[in-house]
């Protein structure tokens, strides 16, 4: 894994922690109600003593809340989803305080039980909404003071006997206690928005706000100004194999790009654009790329999808040689040769592995040059979950690679026949693809047929290939490899480690097998004479670059360690009021 592909996952790492919130706003709001019911519940029996309020103070309370919830939507200019999911957690937080104080109570053998920490709860809920208006919401901290306090206010003064109002909210030990965590609340807010970014990010918080708007409210406009203002220039290749026959043509792509950073955000679904700017009759490959070539917004997408028109032809012929693979260790190479242009295919499938990294590249189009290749296309198949790629299976990639390059040299070019088929006619429905779905190319050479299947997906699940390529065997067919384009786009939000769904997690592998069966029986049969044309297009444009990600990243991590420091803080101080 590259330093840029580290520096998303890290930056996906922190946006988990919100996975914690309930997918519905509805389970929010039960849980709020439920919760501020027991609040009041417990409260009158235990710290009030009397249960005769209940039957009123329950529904009063949770009409408190239910139009606090609103007024926050309005004053803040915000989903209402947000303000139920705030108050669920922040009532949650009232409710341990209010628990922990009787807990205290028994353990400590205090001789009477004081609504301290009531009010307690009730700051440390305005603490936690002065936080998330900050950090989240993105209202100053002045604005986040003046309202903080409404909704916890609107609900203790509708719970809580009249008669106990001003002694509670007077009591000199209960305002201190609350105003030390708000203030913690406002130093936090204050350090992990300005420090975190180490003077070289503005503002924290509005890096956290637009990567939330891009990733729960598909709003890519606030995260694409950010990074377009500090992606930096670049000159784009892209190369295409257009295979021209009858009955319509068909290409292999290799973009030097990469896709992502992450949906919707820039380039995220470049492989599906590019397949469909080119008739969806394309196989959009993974190059040796990694994050820091990401397009940081869609009009730098769009400046490159018009400039795939706009490429020369540099090779042109009829003939191929058939498929080299060669398999050192783990690692495997399937090359094709075109002429005096070779196709690398790498893969560490079933074990796995994520970019490879750049040195693989420069040594291998050195390497070709010195035997006489005049390119060297190399793709990264990325077709199985892995780690970084560690020094032993890079260097068998390479060395597989290179025997590939030599073998190839060795082999006769034959006349070509090329068929291709997708899946736009085909039922298939599968939330861990791409736009693109699937696709097959058959290649006939001299007397054989052989088949390169590829998936609109990011990545795939480890041992699907296997069975892919098991399956075609006992069909009779040889089967080459098969590529994912390492799309970023998604179908529906994942909550997992990844953040994505990879190809095979939630499509059943008979399907799968299934579908590809059909795509090559389809491929076989358009087969037909071939010649080929090599294109490249160079694209000025910008990318994200490699320091950008390393910025949101370590930016995040640092505001992360000022977050943990200062829930020690505030634990601590709260473990002191109990005792």
């Amino acid at each position: 894994m590259t330093e840029s592909s580290n520096d998303v996952s890290r930056i996906h790492k922190r946006y988990t922690l919100t996975t914690f919130t309930p997918t519905s706003h509805y389970v929010s709001l039960v849980i709020a109600i439920v919760v501020a019911s027991v609040i009041v519940a417990v409260s009158s029996i235990d710290y009030f003593k009397s249960t005769d309020r209940l039957m009123y103070a329950i529904p009063i309370t949770v009409a408190a809340l239910m139009i606090t919830q609103v007024i926050d939507t309005r004053i803040l200019k915000t989903e209402y989803s947000k303000s139920i999911h705030m108050s669920a957690f922040g009532n949650l937080l009232w409710l341990v305080t209010i628990l922990c104080g009787i807990l205290s109570f028994y353990v400590f053998s205090k001789p009477k039980l004081l609504p301290i920490f009531v009010i307690e709860g009730m700051f440390l809920f305005t603490s936690f909404r002065i936080a998330i208006f900050t950090s989240v919401l993105g209202a100053k901290l002045k604005t986040a003071w003046a309202i903080s306090l409404i909704q916890p206010l609107a609900m203790f003064l509708a719970f809580v006997p009249t008669n106990l109002w001003i002694p509670m909210l007077s009591d000199q030990k209960s305002i201190a206690y609350g105003v030390v965590f708000c203030v913690l609340g406002s130093l936090w807010t204050l350090l992990s928005d300005r420090i975190a970014g180490s003077g070289k990010l503005s503002s924290t918080h509005a890096f956290l706000q637009a990567y939330l708007a891009a990733w729960t409210n598909d709003d890519p406009k606030p995260m694409e100004v950010l990074m377009e203002k500090r992606s930096e220039p670049s000159k784009v290749s892209t190369f295409q194999i257009l295979f021209k026959k009858k009955g319509g043509d068909c290409r292999l792509v290799i973009p030097d790009l990469h896709p992502g950073p992450f949906h919707p955000i820039g380039g995220s679904n470049i492989p599906y654009l590019i397949y469909k700017n080119l008739n969806s009759s394309a196989m959009v490959m993974h190059s040796i790329s990694d994050h820091s070539l990401n397009l940081p917004s869609k009009s730098q997408v769009d400046q490159y999808i018009a400039s795939l028109q706009q490429n020369s032809k540099i090779q042109e012929g009829t003939k191929s040689t058939k498929p080299v693979t060669i398999q050192v260790n783990r690692a495997r190479t399937t090359g094709l040769l075109f002429d005096k242009t070779a196709v690398l295919i790498l893969s560490l499938s079933p074990h796995g592995m994520e970019d490879i990294p750049y040195y693989i590249k420069s040594e291998l189009e050195q390497y070709g040059g010195n035997r006489g290749f005049e390119r060297i296309l190399i793709v990264d198949s990325h077709n199985a979950m892995g780690k970084e790629i560690e020094k032993l299976d890079a260097d068998d990639l390479l060395n597989a690679a290179k025997s590939t390059l030599d073998t190839l040299i060795t082999k006769e070019s034959l006349p070509l026949e090329v068929g291709y088929a997708n899946s736009e006619n085909l039922n298939v429905e599968a939330d861990d693809l791409g736009p693109g779905k699937v696709a097959i190319m058959c290649f006939k050479i001299g007397d054989e047929k052989f088949f390169l299947a590829w998936a609109d997906a990011n990545n795939m699940l480890n041992g699907l290939r296997e069975e892919i390529a098991n399956q075609f065997s006992k069909n009779g067919y040889n089967f080459l490899e098969i590529c994912t384009s390492d799309t970023h786009y998604k179908a529906r939000t994942a909550k997992n480690k990844h953040g994505y769904f990879e190809f095979g997690s939630l499509s059943k592998a008979p399907d799968v097998v299934s579908w590809f069966l059909d795509l090559a029986t389809k491929a076989e049969q358009t087969a037909s004479s071939a010649s080929f044309d090599l294109l490249e297009s160079h694209t000025d444009v910008k990318v994200m670059g490699g320091n950008q990600l390393e910025l949101y990243s370590k930016s995040l991590d640092n505001a992360m360690r000022i977050t943990q420091a200062f829930l020690l803080i505030t634990t601590g101080f709260f473990i002191y009021t109990l005792l």
